[in-house]
């Protein structure tokens, strides 16, 4: 309760090594309680979930099949771009594989749902240390972080998995070997292809981060911008490894847009920071 106290008399006050701990870890306590608060409501659901939600992209009428398929005819591609579900059955191995696989899923899904209170938290923790000139630099950061992550989320999930699952469930080495995935095998992949982008698309953000504390700057992203291209290229690659060059595309354009962005936001800070220099002399 000192503790609290003290920070409610007199927010500016400097803090201790061990006030800042005990502060930090009352913003990881209130992080942990609110992603187990999703976790409950995801688990709750899970079933539907799994059906009408990480199913989905394996079967038929999933929306993007239909979305692809209608903008490969706008192009004039004919059927280059319609795909379909697949035909294929999950097994879990092991008798305790589903009930883990739920909790898995719950915590996942948990961390989804509170993901902009968790970046709060943090933000909270943070911001003490911030000047008002930083402050007023960093407005509407918790909006930007949040719709970053989101949209990398819903880019993974309607655009990147589609094209995983009809390439991983239609490749085969011999006609005698058949494709029977886990559960936790096909889990795991969703994951990365679309929690795993959300926190790519914090790239921008990042940058913003590392030219401020001056790690990078403009000159240093747009020298290197070649070599950047042929990364991401290649992370493409291996995202959606398909042989269609318009499914590359699909892919490395917003990456490589991420990329352009963050060279913009560094080179605004670069000038922001020269221009302060210019002041202080």
């Amino acid at each position: 309760m000192d503790f609290f106290d003290r920070r409610n008399k007199n927010p500016n006050a400097e803090m201790s090594f061990i006030d800042h701990l005990e502060d930090l870890r009352w913003h990881i306590i209130r992080s942990v309680i609110a992603i187990l608060i999703g976790a409950v409501v995801v688990f709750i659901y899970a079933k539907e979930i799994v059906d009408k939600v990480l199913f989905a992209p394996a079967h038929d009428d999933f929306a993007s099949y239909r979305w692809f398929c209608n903008l490969g005819h706008f192009f004039r591609l004919g059927n280059t771009l319609c795909m379909t579900g697949v035909s294929v059955k999950f097994q879990s191995n092991t008798m305790t594989g589903q009930f883990i696989s739920s909790f898995t899923l719950a915590f996942v899904g948990g961390f989804v749902i509170a993901f902009p209170y968790v970046f709060w938290e943090f933000w909270r923790f943070v911001k003490p240390a911030l000047s008002k000139k930083e402050l007023q630099k960093t407005r509407g950061i918790i909006f930007w972080v949040s719709f970053l992550f989101f949209l990398g989320l819903l880019f993974g999930y309607y655009i990147l998995t589609p094209f995983m699952v009809n390439f991983y469930f239609s490749y085969s080495l011999s006609p005698l070997i058949v494709n029977i995935p886990t559960f936790s095998d096909y889990f795991e992949n969703l994951i990365y292809t679309t929690v795993g982008i959300g926190v790519l698309f914090q790239m921008p953000l990042l940058m913003m981060v590392l030219a401020r504390i001056g790690i990078i700057t403009a000159k240093f992203l747009k020298k290197y911008r070649r070599h950047a291209f042929v990364l991401i290229l290649i992370a493409a690659a291996i995202i959606t490894p398909s042989t269609d060059p318009f499914s590359l595309m699909i892919v490395t354009i917003p990456l490589y847009a991420l990329y352009e962005a963050s060279i913009i936001i560094a080179s605004r800070i670069n000038k922001s920071k020269e221009k302060e220099m210019n002041e202080w002399e």
